[in-house]
This record gives structure tokens, sequence and C-alpha cells, in this order.
């Protein structure tokens, strides 16, 4: 799950970091948009028809399809060996274009090299151009559940022929596959290898997010922990400040805040969501250079300087006095005053550039506020409302401020409510209730664990705070079977990136990802060794038998 920087809701880019934030369509990337530059000859996409509905008995998916769709996927047979496996990447909440750097120079290319393994990126049901319904309305939605995309992996691993090795029976269990996904996709494949463990041999969960959360305001303790030094204490002084104004009951006060800012016409809860909404950045942070997001630097860099950094705030010096006082700081006054006339300068050059582009001519809260996406049921490539359905309905993730515990200040606004997060179930779906976590969760949550199930975690990934690594958890014993391994310093599946063709750069990957990543050559061989000697007992049982 992607963090987007928090743009204004009509110039994000898709982002899964939260279910609140969207594009709308005439701001959507294409397939060529998200098309590697450099990408391999020998990778190529194809479809293969899979079932809409794997469960005839279940009333939930009422009415019933017996018809198929095509589902995308994208090969790459060049590194195959005659014996070797098929290593799966599985796509996840996003169009599987977005992932094909992992099959181009990623984790996947790795592990293939070593293994002699066909190689393959798996679009996920509802996302890119794997949609097993004509539109997105709510009816339309019934077969996006994680139980069905499953079923989809599962039928695909058996019932698959690859063009070019039509030859060959590549099924499993006649092969030994194994499932690779990061983040919703890591919680994915550690869901598939427990639900279907004879039809994948092996999985690596990678920043897999094997607990669902409603209510998710852990999400930005990783930035408390791990943001850029001195930024996390700038960030708390500073949101302490304009919550306590907006919970002064000073109207004037607040108005008066919230122009300094340039987002005046916001409520309480959509100004705090867009002035804290940058922290997400953390998460885009990577050791690959094309990857890398400098939103999280460039932000702390402004907040966090005693400078005045933007000359056109000059004139709000003394207003930023004054809100300093009226927030409780008057004790750190000089300091906390010149960071706070910094986050308004920062925001309002965000807000400049925004209404010369995909806000203008529209209101602050059109461009910034949840309760503006449009809600549009033609199908696109965008991530937005499908993974808002999974969200509202089994996954949660909803961040917040209002739920951080008391005992420490909250690094966003406690004015961005869990209200106002899960605000487009109600618009767009009219789900009411919160999601039925428990559809994931029974499987294990944050004690998940399964032979031949590798757990990596990315140490200052604030998606660790749904895995088995999150703080707090017990340790655990990494083996073979189960590997429980920690990157650190890392963040969001960091082990999937490769370099770019003709950007290799000596000291990249960081060394802490090249032992990862070796790592999973070493564990993966021993898998299928293993498998290799069960099908060489199994083949001796077969011929000591006598048929009677």
């Amino acid at each position: 799950m992607r963090t987007s920087l928090h743009l204004p809701v009509a110039c994000l880019a898709s982002s899964a970091a939260a279910a609140f934030y969207a594009a709308p369509a005439y701001l959507q990337t294409t397939d060529q948009d998200l098309m590697p530059p450099n990408l391999s000859p020998h990778i190529k996409a194809y479809n293969f028809s899979v079932p809409i509905d794997h469960f005839h008995n279940e009333s939930k998916y009422e009415p019933h399809s017996d018809d198929k769709y095509p589902l995308r996927y994208w090969l790459d047979t060049s590194n195959y060996r005659p014996g070797g496996p098929v290593i799966v990447l599985h796509s996840g909440e996003f169009d599987s274009t977005g992932r094909l750097d992992f099959l181009n120079n990623g984790i996947v290319p790795i592990l293939t090299k070593a293994t002699g393994g066909v190689g393959l990126v798996m679009e996920h049901r509802y996302y890119g151009t794997s949609w097993p319904v004509p539109d997105a309305s709510t009816e339309n939605m019934r077969f996006l559940t994680t139980d069905q995309a499953l079923a989809d992996t599962a039928y695909f691993a058996k019932h698959i022929t690859f063009p070019g090795l039509e030859h060959l029976n590549l099924t499993s269990p006649g092969t030994p596959w194994i499932l690779y996904g990061g983040s919703y996709a890591g919680g994915f494949v550690a869901l598939m290898r427990k639900i279907y463990p004879d039809i994948y041999w092996g999985a690596i969960s990678s920043s897999g997010v094997t607990a669902a959360i409603y209510n998710f305001w852990q999400y930005h303790e990783a930035f408390r922990n791990f943001g850029p030094e001195g930024c996390p204490e700038t960030q708390q002084a500073l949101t302490e400040i304009i919550d306590n104004i907006m919970s002064s009951g000073k109207e004037n006060e607040v108005d008066d805040l919230k122009k300094m800012f340039h987002l005046d016409g916001l409520n309480n809860n959509e100004f705090g969501h867009t002035v804290t909404g940058m922290l997400g950045a953390l998460q885009s942070t990577n050791w690959a250079t094309e990857d890398d997001s400098d939103g999280i630097s460039f932000y702390c860099a402004a907040i966090t300087s005693n400078a005045r950094l933007f000359a056109s705030t000059a004139h709000l010096e003394g207003k930023a006095k004054h809100f300093t006082k009226l927030g409780g700081y008057s004790h750190e006054l000089k300091q906390r005053s010149a960071q706070l006339l910094n986050w308004a300068g920062y925001i309002r050059n965000m807000n400049k550039k925004a209404k010369k582009s995909g806000c203008k001519g529209l209101t602050n809260a059109q461009c910034y506020s949840n309760r503006h996406i449009a809600d549009e049921k033609a199908i696109t490539n965008s991530m937005y409302r499908p993974w808002l359905w999974q969200t509202c309905t089994e996954w949660g993730y909803f961040q917040n401020g209002e739920n951080v515990p008391k005992d420490r200040k909250s690094i966003i606004s406690r004015h961005t409510t869990l209200e106002y997060s899960t605000a487009n179930c109600r618009r767009f779906f009219n789900i009411t209730t919160p999601p039925d976590t428990d559809i994931i969760n029974k499987h294990g949550g944050f004690k998940f664990s399964y032979p031949r199930l590798a757990i990596i975690d990315g140490m200052q990934d604030p998606w660790r705070a749904a895995t088995p690594h999150a703080d707090g958890r017990p340790d655990r014993v990494s083996t073979t079977s189960e590997p429980y391994l920690m990157i650190d310093w890392g963040v969001h599946h960091w082990d999937e990136f490769g370099p770019r063709p003709n950007l290799e750069e000596e000291g990249l990957p960081p060394k802490q990802v090249v032992d990862n990543q070796q790592q999973q050559v070493e564990f993966v061989t021993a898998w299928l060794k293993e498998w290799h000697e069960a099908q060489k007992g199994q083949t001796t049982e077969d011929q000591g038998s006598i048929e009677l």
C-alpha cells in the first residue's frame, strides 16, 4: 500500500495508504504512465479466464454468476530451466503495470535466476484491466472479496498453460509454485499459503499486513519514532497548537488560522487532514533512486527551520506569534511561531500550485475534502474505488488522529476523525458499519505463521504496525521453514526493489537489502529442495505399493 504525498484530493495519484486518498478520473494515470521505460522484451502481457464467482453456496454473492473474466498477468520465461518453479508476484491493490519493475529488475528475477523459474506478475480482480463486471456500481462490487481473489489465484495455478511453454505442464501441484507479495499483497499471499497450502508450496510476505485494523491510528507512530531528526517533535508541537485553537470554541480565531494557511472554507477535520497529510510520505522513501520520494525531506526541512523561508509570509509573523500563544506555546514562542509560519508558507505554496493545475477553479473544499471526491462508477485503472470497498468491507486501515492515546501528543490532528476518514464508505456504498475484519484476522492476525511462509518487514515502515513485527509483539526465532526477518534501516517492502537498468550505482542496493534478498534465495532454494525430496518420496511410495 503506497502513500501518495498529501497533495490536494483533486491532485493525488492513486494510492493505497489509506482509504480516503483519491484522484478523479481526469487525473488518473494510464498504463503507459506506469510502464517501466526499459521493460525487457521477454516480458509480455496475457489474459487467463477465471470464474467470476467461485462460491455459489454463499448468499452474499447473489445474484451468482457462471461467467468467467480475463485475469491479466505478465510473463517472463527467460530464466526458466527444466524442473524450475513458478515464481508469482501478486500485484495486490494496484494496476499490475505498476509492479512490472519487480518482474523486470526486482525480486522476481533475483529468484528466477537462482532457481531456474518462470516469473510472472498476477493482477488482482477489480484492478488494472482485470474487471469481472461492467462497472463499479455498489451492486457490482459484491464479487470483490479477499476470498474470491484468493480463489482466482488458486484456480490460475491449477489450470494455466504458459504461452511458449505449452508442451510443459507447469500447473500446481506437479510444479512448485512460490508466491511473493508486498504490502496488502503481502498479507494476501500469507492468507494464500495458509488457505491453499497444497497449491502454493511457499510464500514470501514482505511488509505484509496480516492484521486487519479498522481504527488504524498507529500508522503515524513510525514517523514519531523514525522521522527526520527534529521533525517529529516539531510536528507534535505544531499539531497541538492548531488542535488547541480548533478546540477552543473561538470560531473567529479558527477562521483566521485557516486563512493564514490559505485553507479557509474547510471544516476542522478537513483542515486538520490537509495540513498534516504530507506525513504519509515517510513510507514512500526508498533506497532506489527512481522510487525515492523527497516529500518528507522538503516538508520537514521547512517546518523545522527557525528562519523565515517564504518571503510572502513576512506580514504574518505577528499572526504566527498570536496563534502560538493562543495554542499554548508561549514558553517556546520564538521557535514555534517561526516554525508555524513556515508550515503555513509550505501549505500556501502547495495550495498555489494546486490552484494552477488540478484544482484550478475549485474551492478549497472541492480541492481537498474527501466529501467532494466524485462517486465515479465507471471502470478506470485508479485503485481508489476498489480499495475503498475492500477497506470498508474487510480490511479497515482508516487513519485518524482522534484515537491516538492521550498519553502522547498526536502527530496528525486529532480533528482528523474516524468519522471523516470513513465518510466515503457511506457516501459511495451506503456502508454504515465497520468492516468485518474477523474475515481476515481469524487466520492469525498479528500471530500469523505457517510453514514455508516468510515474514519480512522494514523496521521504519509505518505499515509494520499491522504485521507480526508490530511493536509490542513477542519476538520469534527465524528458521528456514518460517523466516522472520527485519530490514533495518528499511521502509515499505524495500526488498522487492532492484536497481533499474543503466542506473546501477555502487552501494545500491544497501547491504541490509542485499543480505535480505540473498536470504530469500537461500530459503526458497531450501524449500524447493524439500519439494523435490517430497516428490521422490511420493514416487518411491507409489512404486512400492501393491494394487489389490
